[in-house]
């Protein structure tokens, strides 16, 4: 998917972020979406802005995430198949205490950053669910 913005001037640029966001709010562009097909495309107005910025993490969604925006009560434990404890990522278990589930690891993984200085690896599986998930992360920044 590809997304452009179009100017009051008719200036043309790729867009998606925060600030195609701010100035398709402020009624300084129009914000489109391409969607490729086999021998043409289609052009699509995106009218919703609050639905753009919730589905590209600029605005907070606790309803897609699954993540409240607090400080998280988060528990670690090395997972009991990591057979490289001492490697510089390891799988982890975590649980969150808080009342939190976590259904997108990228939204985790910068909050957790923030929160706790953890660096959750994004690239990687993941899973779980109920109250345990497992991820990778690099160890040295996880903290006892």
């Amino acid at each position: 998917m590809c997304y452009i913005e179009v100017a009051s001037d008719g200036s043309v640029r790729w867009g998606s972020g925060a600030g195609t966001y701010k100035r398709a709010l402020a009624g300084e562009t129009r914000l489109y979406a391409v969607w490729p097909g086999e021998w043409s495309s289609h052009l699509f107005v995106i009218d919703d802005l609050d639905q753009y910025a919730r589905a590209f993490g600029i605005v907070h969604d606790e309803t897609r995430t699954g993540l409240a925006d607090h400080q998280h009560q988060a528990r670690w434990a090395v997972h009991p198949t990591e057979d490289k404890p001492n490697g510089a990522y390891i799988t982890i278990n975590v649980q969150l205490d808080c009342g939190c589930k976590i259904r997108d690891l990228k939204t985790f993984a910068t909050q957790m950053r923030q929160q706790q200085g953890w660096n959750i690896a994004t690239s990687g599986g993941w899973g779980g669910g109920g109250e345990t998930y497992y991820m990778r992360a690099r160890r040295k920044s996880l903290t006892t």
